[in-house]
């Protein structure tokens, strides 16, 4: 539906163009080709699977943004932050989650995007840590990282986030993907995967507590495999976007902190939006936390907006962060 709005939206916009050009007039007002606000009758907020942090999260996002701009917005279920990245470039969405390292490798033109850099986007702002969990049940006997080897392990999607963070942590311990029987599952199948004794473990970043792993501890036993602190100064120091992070006691029932790393979750967004728009964006979210009823919204804040971003803030954003 929205892409039928879309090619509406932009059939209009080239008339009105077209009929300015043939409509005589002083031949002072030339377009300089430059969007507006009302070139975006919708936005699209690409997200992530149903049972991660994106699209609980983004729906949110979704209804700030309709009430603060008055576009309709809607948020939509995606593969996660590589797929997002593409998704703004192709045009089939205007804003992204994604995590920060994935960011920085689209407009790098790095790992999953090498030889195929993405320029034409930039930063809305960090929301909250993205938790590498390695999950499994406690039956399977997985204490360690080293112990996934030989085993059926879901990492994600080639190409998604997931999959360059679980690549890495292999590395650090020694490990490829060829050292596992590698399984390329979305949250929720791995959740079902890990129920069914499908699958011994699985790699999930997501804001912790993952809708599909407190799904899984409802009917099982979950642990969460550690990331030791040697092991986590080490892929820091190799991949700085990286910080240590835990996933605390209490959450899927464990009864101490376990010890892993994270990156941070973002919003992107195409350099199409102009920057009174991105502004508008921003500020509905931002200004609006006391309204994100998700456990993450109290991790979001203009205040740390701003850290470990690596790639260009939009100016509506920076406008709009500057001005707090």
């Amino acid at each position: 539906m929205n892409k039928k709005f879309k090619f509406l939206g932009t059939t209009l916009a080239a008339s009105a163009l077209l009929l300015a050009a043939c409509g005589g007039g002083d031949g002072g007002g030339e377009s300089s080709g430059e969007k507006t606000k009302d070139d975006f009758p919708f936005l699209s907020i690409v997200t992530g699977g149903t049972q991660g942090t994106y699209y609980p999260l983004g729906g949110t996002f979704a209804n700030l943004v309709t009430e603060e701009t008055g576009i309709q917005t809607t948020a939509e279920v995606s593969q996660a932050s590589a797929a997002n990245m593409t998704a703004l470039k192709n045009g089939d969405a205007e804003i992204a989650f994604v995590q920060t390292d994935v960011a920085f490798y689209a407009t790098e033109g790095t790992f999953m995007f090498e030889g195929d850099a993405i320029t034409d986007i930039s930063a809305i702002g960090a929301l909250y840590p993205e938790t590498i969990q390695i999950v499994t049940l406690e039956n399977t006997g997985i204490t360690s990282v080293e112990d996934l080897r030989g085993k059926k392990v879901s990492v994600g999607a080639p190409g998604s986030g997931t999959y360059a963070n679980a690549e890495q942590i292999l590395e650090i311990h020694g490990m490829t993907m060829d050292d596992v029987d590698a399984q390329a599952l979305d949250f929720g199948e791995s959740q079902e995967s890990l129920q069914a004794g499908q699958i011994d473990a699985a790699f999930i970043t997501s804001g912790t507590p993952t809708g599909a792993v407190e799904a899984l501890n409802a009917v099982a036993d979950v642990t969460i495999v550690p990331v030791e602190a040697d092991k986590a100064a080490e892929l820091i120091e190799k991949y700085p976007y990286y910080a240590e992070d835990m996933v605390p006691s209490g959450t899927y029932g464990l009864t101490e902190d376990v010890p892993t790393v994270s990156v941070l979750a973002m919003l992107a967004v195409s350099n199409e939006l102009p920057e009174d728009l991105v502004y508008e964006i921003t500020a509905a979210i931002y200004g609006n936390t006391d309204q994100i009823t998700h456990a993450k919204g109290s991790q979001i804040s203009s205040e740390t907006a701003l850290d470990g971003i690596g790639i260009d803030i939009h100016p509506g954003a920076q406008r709009y962060f500057d001005e707090q």
